[in-house]
């Protein structure tokens, strides 16, 4: 995997290893986003220049535009709105202007997946909630690509 120059801070990194193929992980992150992060999904993620909006209830959304797609290999999004509708937050937009980075590293049997989200750092209100947030949906994206059955948000 290639090194992501990250201007010293510290990004929130999460690496992953699965039971399937690079493509699958692929396909996963560009065309299967209903079946393991959550089902209030908008838009498209398949090609170079799409909107997409994620939801999580009415209260947490985030709209995302795919910057770069490296076939079975990377995938670029940048971070256009949201919205993280919490009491305890002060700043709810600040994954607005950041970076998600899925790094694809993979041969026929197994596939290990870099997330790096540039922008997300222990400096920013919601490090702690957002860096749970993706413990869980890693763990669906996971259990999705290993069973066929991943456990996203739910409408």
């Amino acid at each position: 995997m290639k090194t992501i120059n990250t201007n010293s801070v510290e990004n929130y990194v999460h690496t992953l290893g699965i039971n399937t193929t690079a493509d699958k992980v692929y396909q996963a992150l560009t065309d299967k986003i209903p079946l393991w992060w959550t089902e209030w999904f908008e838009g498209s993620s398949s090609e170079v220049g799409n909107l997409f909006t994620i939801r999580f209830g009415d209260n947490i959304h985030k709209t995302m535009r795919v910057k770069e797609l490296t076939a079975n290999t990377e995938i670029v999004w940048l971070v256009e709105d949201s919205l993280i509708a919490l009491p305890e937050l002060k700043n709810q937009t600040e994954w607005i202007g950041t970076t998600i980075i899925w790094e694809i590293e993979g041969n026929n049997e197994s596939t290990q997946i870099k997330l790096t989200h540039i922008g997300l750092n222990p400096a920013i209100e919601c490090y702690e909630i957002c860096s749970n947030g993706w413990l869980q949906f890693l763990g669906s994206l996971k259990k999705f690509l290993e069973t066929g059955e991943g456990a996203p948000y739910k409408k």
